[in-house]
């Protein structure tokens, strides 16, 4: 039994005449019949009363419709799903993050753009260092992670980056630290004795050891004072004044009392990667589509993008 067959024997019951059925299936007469038999003789019942003047539903038949009614619409919703997750308009998206990510512009407009346009698919998202991103997306644990890093970060083999955004860096420091008044803006050797505040190892993944790097070059060891665990306690302990930290341009949206923010003399920027599988889900392709066209000109507050 075929949906074919459910298909012609509704026609018939509703016309209750076999050529007016066959006329409007677009078919002869005796190939409907035949169809007809042959899925009487499948179910081992008789669906219709045939006479020469008249045709009428059996019992059988009677009972029978609703369900095939039920069947055929059950497989066009099936068919219509399986069109839709193709499309990406339905699915699962899991996404993993930096910490600066929502407050990345081209990020919170791509987040807010997507579920608006694909309101059907479950959004699952993930606040993780950069390590903890790119294993669960070779694992398959994650369909698509913004990182942050200085350079284009070692992947795995079948994982492909793509650069987002080059932002600036910003020295953040309490408003009476003495780099926040004095004229000229800081150099990273003036960081030379200062206390830092910096992410731990694994949430500063990447920043740190490019960050390390640059003190070391211009000759000096940084003196990491506090290690944080998230942005608000990094921010936190900046404000209360046990030591300076390095943020990138979008947290510079941020106020928090008794802080503020340096440009460095000679720019240090960082860039934002989107991490993804060669081969993407329809709703990862999706996604990436939607961030690689994020509109520009506005920017939802970030607690706008991830709140719901």
């Amino acid at each position: 039994m075929d949906l074919r067959h459910l298909r012609y024997f509704l026609c018939v019951a509703e016309e209750m005449h076999f050529g007016r059925a066959a006329l409007r299936l677009g078919i002869s007469q005796p190939p409907l019949s035949q169809q007809i038999r042959s899925l009487e003789e499948e179910l081992g019942v008789r669906l219709f009363d045939r006479t020469s003047r008249r045709v009428s539903l059996t019992e059988a038949g009677r009972l029978f419709a609703p369900e095939a009614r039920a069947t055929i619409a059950q497989a066009e919703r099936a068919a219509q799903t399986a069109r839709l997750a193709q499309m990406g308009q339905i699915g699962h998206l899991s996404l993993g993050f930096t910490a600066s990510g929502p407050f990345v512009p081209r990020l919170a407009r791509a987040l807010y753009q997507f579920r608006q346009s694909f309101p059907n698919v479950t959004l699952n998202l993930q606040e993780l260092g950069r390590d903890g991103q790119i294993d669960a997306v070779e694992r398959g644990h994650m369909d698509v992670a913004i990182v942050r890093c200085f350079d284009q970060p070692v992947l795995p083999d079948g994982l492909v980056p793509l650069q987002l955004v080059e932002e600036e860096m910003f020295l953040a420091i309490r408003q009476d630290h003495r780099l926040a008044r004095q004229p000229r803006n800081p150099a990273i050797d003036d960081l030379k004795d200062e206390p830092l505040v910096l992410y731990g190892a694994v949430a500063g993944a990447g920043f740190n050891e490019h960050f390390l790097a640059m003190c070391e070059q211009a000759g000096f060891r940084p003196n990491i004072a506090q290690e944080a665990g998230s942005l608000a306690t990094l921010l936190g302990l900046v404000a209360a004044g046990f030591g300076a930290t390095i943020l990138a341009r979008s947290l510079t949206r941020l106020h928090v009392d008794n802080l503020t923010y340096r440009s460095f003399a000679t720019p240090v920027k960082s860039r934002l990667w989107l991490i993804h599988r060669k081969i993407l889900s329809p709703t990862a392709h999706a996604f990436k589509e939607t961030i690689l066209t994020a509109e520009d000109g506005w920017e939802p507050s970030p607690s706008a993008v991830l709140s719901g």
